[in-house]
C-alpha cells in the first residue's frame, strides 16, 4: 500500500495561547518550588535528613537544570532548623609551640575572645612596666640589695678585725681582695716591710697565709650568695608580675568560666607571663653587638612574648542563624582544608599559630559544603584530602608537600579540628559514574545521588508551573510580564529543546535566558509585555549568532562545492542526514552516500572505517546491514559480492548508526541496479530483520534537508524518510510545517526497510514465495538475481583457477 506523508498536525505540537488560564504572568503567583525534579527533590531531602556517616550527596545532571538553586533552597531551609555550631580558634601551645591548640567556643564568641585577649595584651603592656617602676618593687629590690650587701659586709668585717689583730689590712685591688702588712693602721711600704727583722717577717707571713685561707673560705660562699640573690630577685619579679597580671586574667577567666578549655589556657598564660616576665619587658634579649641590634632584638622578644597571648579565630558563626551553608567556588587543597602562611624575617621564612588560616571545611563545620566536582578533581590533592577529612571526621591542616611526605622543613602541625559536615558535589552524570566505577571510597562517602531530569511530561499543570516559574523570574529581575502568546512560544520552545512533542525540557537555564532575550526585543519594540513574536525573534537571533558555520555549509551545497542532489534518480546514491554541533547550536545537513557492488567474497567494505574515520557505532551499523543482506538473500549459500560504502566529501569522523538504513538502501539500489530518488533524504538505523529504528536529532535533520531544498528550489515532491518511532519527537519549525501543509514538502514515517525502498525506488520490495523466489520484477527479485549472477561468476572463476592449477 502507498505510504502517505505525515499530516501537519503530527509535525509540531503547538501550544494554544487562548487555552491558557491567564492573560499574562502578572496574574500568577511565582513558583518557589523546583519544576520537574521530583526524583531529585526526594534524594536531596533524604541526604539532608540522614545524619549517618557517608550520606553525602552527589547532584548529577547538566548545568541549567536547577541543581544549584534547588539545593540552595533546601539547604537554607535545613540550616535554619539546625543549631548554630560553635566557633573554633587556634591558640599558642605552651608545651609545644609547633603544635597550636584548637579551642571550641560557643557560637559568636571567637571574635569577642580575640578582642578580649588583644585588650589583655594592651593592659599587660601598661600594667607590667608600671608594676616594676612602682615604689613597692623598688623598695623590695632595694631591701634585697641591702640585705645582700649587709651579709657580705658582716663577713668582710670579721675578716678585717682578724687582720687588724695581726697587723694586717684588708684591701681591694684590681686583682680582688687581699691582705697588706700594717703598722699603726697604715699599710707598710715594701721598703718598710723589708726593713723589719726576719723573724718578724716570717711571723707576719704565717699570719697572712692563715688570713688568706680564711678569705678563700669566705669567698667560696660568694657564688652561693649571688645565686640566692638572683633567686630572691626572680621571686620578687614573679611575685610582682603575678600581682600585676593575675587580676587582669581573672576578669577574663570569670567571663569564660563555663569553658574549661579556655580557663585552662588562661592559667597557662598567667604562668607564662610570670615565668617569662623579662621577655614581656624586653630585658632578656642580648642579641647583637651594636646597641641598635640589641634594641631590635629586645623589641622582637617583646612582640613574640605578647603574640603568645593572642587568639587566631578559625571560624566565627556569630552572624549565622543556624548551620552554615558554604559554597566554595575554587576548591583547591588550601582553600578546602586551610593553610599555614609564612613571613620573611632576616631572609628566612617564619611562621606561628597566628598565621594558620582555615578552609571551607572549617567554615562549613556543623553545616553544609557545596562544591563543583569538576573543579575539585582538577585541583591537585584537593579530592584526596577531602576524602581523608570525611573518613577521619576531622580537618588536619597540612601543606600538600607535607601531606605526601616530600617536605623536609620544619613547619607547624596545628591540632586537628573535629569535623561534622554534609558535602554536596555538583557534576554531570559522566563524572558521577566514572567516580563510582573507579573509586571505591567515593561510593562509601557519597551514598546518595540526586539525578536531575532533563525533561518532564507536557501537561496542563506543567505548563502552568512553567508560567509561574517565569513569573518569578520576571519579578526578580524586573522584566516585562509575558503575555499568553509569549508563554505559548516558550512552551513550544521547551518542547523543541526536549526533542519530544509530549514533553518539556527541564533545562530551565535555557528558557530563562530566552525570556531575558525576549525582553530585550520587547524593549526595542516598545511593548509593555513580552509577546510571542518577541520570543520568536529571540530564538532566531540565537540561531543567527552561532549559525555562521551552518550558513557556510549551506552556501557550499548550493554552489555545488559540496555535491547534494535534490532532483533526479541515481543508482547506488542516496541522501543521508547528519547532525553537526558547534558551540550551543546543532543543525542538520544532507550528505551523499554512495555504494558500488561487484563480485567478491561476501564483504561489505566500510571505507570510513578503513581510513579510521568511522567510529565503532557506525561500523556496527554496517555489520548489521551486512547481516540483513545475508539473512534475506543468502539462505542457501554464501554471498559472492564485494560492496563498498562511503560518505562522499566527508573529511571528519563518522559516528553513530543512524545512517545504517540509508546505507542499506544504497546497497540494495546498487545490487538491484535500481535508481533512488534524490529528492528524498533518509535517516534511521536498522536491525538484522529490516526494522527501522529511532535516531536522535530528527528535527535538525529534517530542517537541514528542507533548508537545502528551499535554497536550491522546492519542487513539490521533496521530503524526508524518518523512523515511525521518531514521530513523537517531531517539533519542527513553523516554516517546515507550513510547507508540508501546502504540499511542497513531505515527511514519511517508515517502519521497515521495505516501506522505505518502495518510496525511494517506486518498486515493490517483493516477498519470497514457497518456491524460494521473490515476486518477479520486484526489487528483491532483482537483487537476488544479481547475487545469483555474482555467485555463478565466482564459481566459474574458481573452477578456472582450479583447472589452471591442475594443468600446471
Amino acid at each position: 500500500m502507498p505510504l502517505d506523508p505525515l499530516p501537519p498536525s503530527a509535525l509540531r505540537a503547538p501550544c494554544d495561547a487562548d487555552a491558557l488560564p491567564f492573560a499574562s504572568t502578572a496574574e500568577l503567583d511565582p513558583l518557589d518550588e523546583p519544576l520537574g525534579q521530583e526524583r531529585a527533590v526526594e534524594a536531596v531531602r533524604f541526604a539532608i535528613g540522614m545524619q549517618n556517616h557517608g550520606y553525602n550527596l552527589f547532584a548529577l545532571g547538566p548545568k541549567g537544570t536547577g541543581k544549584m538553586s534547588l539545593i540552595n533552597q533546601f539547604l537554607a531551609d535545613a540550616a535554619r532548623e539546625r543549631p548554630t555550631p560553635g566557633d573554633w580558634v587556634y591558640v599558642h601551645n605552651f608545651d609545644d609551640s609547633a603544635r597550636p591548640r584548637a579551642l571550641c567556643l560557643p557560637s559568636g564568641r571567637a571574635d569577642s575572645f580575640r578582642k578580649r585577649m588583644d585588650r589583655l595584651v594592651e593592659d599587660l603592656a601598661v600594667a607590667l612596666p608600671a608594676a616594676f617602676e612602682g615604689e613597692e618593687f623598688q623598695s623590695r629590690m632595694k631591701a634585697l640589695e641591702t640585705d645582700h650587701g649587709r651579709h657580705q659586709e658582716e663577713v668582710m668585717e670579721i675578716l678585717r678585725k682578724k687582720a687588724e689583730d695581726h697587723s694586717f689590712l684588708l684591701v681591694r685591688t684590681e686583682g680582688g681582695l687581699t691582705f697588706a702588712p700594717a703598722k699603726d693602721g697604715e699599710a707598710l711600704t715594701p721598703e718598710a716591710y723589708n726593713a723589719l727583722p726576719e723573724q718578724t717577717r716570717e711571723a707576719m707571713s704565717a699570719h697572712m697565709k692563715a688570713l688568706q685561707k680564711d678569705l678563700e673560705e669566705s669567698l667560696k660562699d660568694v657564688p652561693k650568695w649571688e645565686k640566692e640573690r638572683r633567686e630572691a630577685m626572680k621571686a620578687i619579679l614573679r611575685d610582682v608580675a603575678r600581682g600585676a597580671a593575675e587580676h587582669l586574667i581573672e576578669e577574663i577567666r570569670w567571663e569564660y568560666s563555663q569553658i574549661p578549655a579556655v580557663v585552662s589556657h588562661l592559667n597557662r598564660i598567667l604562668d607564662d607571663v610570670v615565668d617569662n616576665v623579662g621577655e614581656f619587658l624586653g630585658g632578656d634579649a642580648e642579641e647583637g653587638d651594636s646597641p641598635a641590634d640589641r634594641k631590635k632584638a629586645k623589641a622582637h622578644a617583646v612582640v613574640q612574648a605578647r603574640k603568645r597571648l593572642k587568639v587566631n579565630p578559625l571560624t566565627t558563626n556569630g552572624v549565622n542563624q543556624g548551620a552554615p551553608v558554604v559554597v566554595e567556588d575554587n576548591p583547591t587543597q588550601p582553600n578546602l582544608i586551610g593553610r599555614v602562611e609564612h613571613l620573611v624575617r632576616f631572609g628566612a621564612l617564619t611562621t606561628d599559630f597566628t598565621l594558620v588560616k582555615g578552609g571551607a571545611l572549617h567554615r562549613a563545620n556543623g553545616g553544609f559544603l557545596v562544591l563543583e566536582a569538576r573543579r575539585l578533581l582538577l585541583s591537585p590533592f584537593a579530592y584526596e584530602d577531602l576524602k581523608r577529612a570525611l573518613r577521619a571526621g576531622q580537618v588536619k591542616i597540612e601543606a600538600p608537600a607535607q601531606t605526601h611526605g616530600v617536605m623536609t622543613t620544619i613547619t607547624l602541625e596545628p591540632e586537628p579540628v573535629p569535623l561534622d559536615v554534609k558535602v554536596i558535589l555538583l557534576g554531570d552524570a559522566e563524572t558521577y559514574y566514572l567516580l563510582s566505577e573507579a573509586d571505591p571510597e567515593f561510593r562509601e562517602l557519597f551514598k546518595v545521588a540526586a539525578d536531575f531530569d532533563t525533561m518532564m511530561k507536557r501537561t496542563d499543570a506543567a505548563v502552568l508551573s512553567l508560567a509561574r516559574l517565569l513569573a518569578g523570574l520576571v519579578a526578580r529581575e524586573s522584566l516585562r510580564p509575558l503575555d499568553r502568546t509569549g508563554i505559548a512560544q516558550l512552551v513550544e520552545r521547551a518542547g523543541r529543546l526536549a526533542d519530544e512533542s509530549g514533553k518539556l525540557t527541564a533545562h530551565m537555564g535555557s528558557l530563562t535566558d530566552l525570556a531575558r532575550e525576549a525582553d530585550y526585543f520587547a524593549s526595542k519594540d516598545g511593548s509593555e509585555m513580552i509577546e510571542g513574536p518577541h520570543v520568536i525573534a529571540a530564538v532566531e537571533a540565537q540561531e543567527r549568532r552561532e549559525g555562521r558555520v551552518r550558513d557556510l555549509m549551506l552556501e557550499e551545497i548550493v554552489e555545488g562545492t559540496i555535491r547534494v542532489d535534490t532532483e533526479g534518480q541515481v543508482v547506488g546514491q542516496i541522501n543521508g542526514l547528519a547532525v553537526y554541533h558547534f558551540g550551543r547550536i546543532g543543525f542538520g545537513r544532507p550528505t551523499r552516500i554512495t555504494c558500488a557492488a561487484r563480485v567478491g567474497r561476501g564483504e561489505v567494505v566500510d571505507i570510513e572505517r578503513e581510513v579510521d574515520l568511522g567510529g565503532p557505532l557506525h561500523s556496527k551499523g554496517v555489520l548489521i546491514l551486512t547481516s540483513f543482506l545475508a539473512t534475506r538473500f543468502a539462505v542457501d549459500g554464501p554471498l559472492s559480492l564485494s560492496a563498498s560504502l562511503v560518505f562522499e566529501q566527508s573529511y571528519g569522523e563518522i559516528e553513530g548508526d543512524s545512517a545504517s538504513s540509508t546505507e542499506l538502501y544504497a546497497l540494495l539500489s546498487a545490487l538491484g541496479e535500481v535508481p533512488i530518488r534524490q529528492n528524498l533524504a533518509v535517516t534511521g538505523s536498522v536491525d538484522q530483520f529490516g526494522n527501522v529504528q529511532p535516531i536522535g536529532g530528527v528535527n535538525e535533520k529534517v530542517e537541514g534537508f528542507f533548508d537545502v531544498c528551499v535554497a536550491k528550489g522546492l519542487t513539490g515532491d521533496q521530503g524526508v524518510l524518518i523512523p515511525r518511532t521518531n514521530v513523537r519527537n517531531l517539533m519542527l519549525r513553523q516554516d517546515v510545517v507550513d510547507a508540508c501543509a501546502a504540499g511542497t514538502f513531505h515527511i514519511y514515517a517508515v517502519h521497515t526497510v521495505d516501506q522505505g525502498i518502495r518510496l525511494l525506488t517506486g518498486l515493490e520490495p517483493g516477498e519470497r514465495g514457497r518456491d524460494g523466489h521473490f515476486t518477479k520484477g520486484s526489487l528483491n527479485d532483482r537483487v537476488a538475481k544479481r547475487l545469483d549472477a555474482f555467485a555463478r561468476r565466482a564459481n566459474r572463476d574458481h573452477g578456472e583457477r582450479n583447472g589452471r592449477q591442475t594443468k600446471v
